[in-house]
């Protein structure tokens, strides 16, 4: 299988987004053919205020950026990791969901973003990710043509028991959509997304944003790029160069199962490992 990840910049202006999208997908469908097309976190809209979030997310299934990326699947006949999009909650609020799209344009999953980044930057800047998302609380993975893929996003990277629950789901790839602070980035980014594809033995697969956005204070913020694929042994087999662009590789399953039996850490696991059957006395 090979997955083309695309590099955004994406603004607070869905249409725009949905060009970027649009414009990205033909021409690395056109170089690369690949069987999946992978989009960052929030690629529908990024910035703003929390009020203008929440009047321009999709409404339930349905809405434009739901549609563009459906469209998408239908139009090239690939697979599509809708990275993420902001979809109207409750109270004001966004929730930051990934929808699967298979190559009829039929949605085949949904997973909502868990861990929310309410952090701060080393730089100071705030980032209270909950002040307007909503976070989900189920596990996600699902099948395309015989490949187990999980599903995270962004700061759900920093959590490695989400991955080790994928990978005893029986996950091959992961994908990680993100929007990856700069400063953040630059140390973390790519440690992190190796230390997780080796732990798991799975492909990592992370599409990220690029460059600046205005955050709601009025500041601009840059996110890192360097949206890559790490493989099971934790090599990086193909990375995107600064700006917008995409980058593409091909998910191997034998070198996952050759990785495994190398080194079987799933078999091995005792922390967390599903129980074990008691066993009755010998008499």
């Amino acid at each position: 299988m090979k997955i083309a990840l695309l590099q955004m910049n994406s603004v607070a202006d869905v249409d725009a987004n949905i060009r970027q999208m649009n414009d990205l997908s033909e021409k690395a469908t056109a170089l690369e053919k690949p069987d999946m097309i992978v989009t960052p976190e929030v690629w529908n809209w990024y910035g703003g205020s929390k009020a203008e979030k929440f009047a321009n997310a999709d409404d339930q299934r349905g809405g434009r950026s739901y549609s563009a990326a459906q469209a998408l699947a239908k139009t090239h006949k690939v697979w599509v990791h809708a990275g993420s999009l902001t979809e109207k909650a409750t109270g004001g609020k966004v929730s930051n969901v990934t929808y699967v799209f298979n190559r009829e344009g039929k949605e085949v999953a949904r997973y909502c973003k868990i861990h929310m980044f309410d952090i701060t930057s080393p730089d100071g800047a705030r980032y209270e990710e909950s002040a307007a998302v909503l976070p989900g609380r189920e596990i996600v993975s699902y099948d395309c043509e015989g490949i187990t893929i999980g599903c995270a996003i962004c700061y759900d990277l920093r959590f490695p028991e989400l991955f080790q629950a994928l990978a005893l789901r029986g996950a091959q790839v992961i994908m990680l959509p993100a929007a990856f602070t700069q400063q953040t980035g630059k140390d973390h980014w790519e440690v992190l997304l190796r230390a997780r594809a080796i732990e798991t033995e799975t492909y990592l697969v992370a599409a990220a944003q690029t460059g600046p956005h205005k955050a709601e204070d009025g500041s601009v913020r840059l996110t890192y790029g360097h949206s890559l694929i790490a493989d099971p042994w934790g090599h990086v087999i193909c990375k995107a160069s600064d700006g917008v662009g995409f980058t593409a590789g091909r998910i191997d399953t034998a070198y996952i199962e050759k990785c495994r039996k190398q080194i079987p850490v799933l078999e091995h696991k005792v922390l967390g490992a599903p129980a074990m059957p008691r066993m009755a006395a010998a008499e």
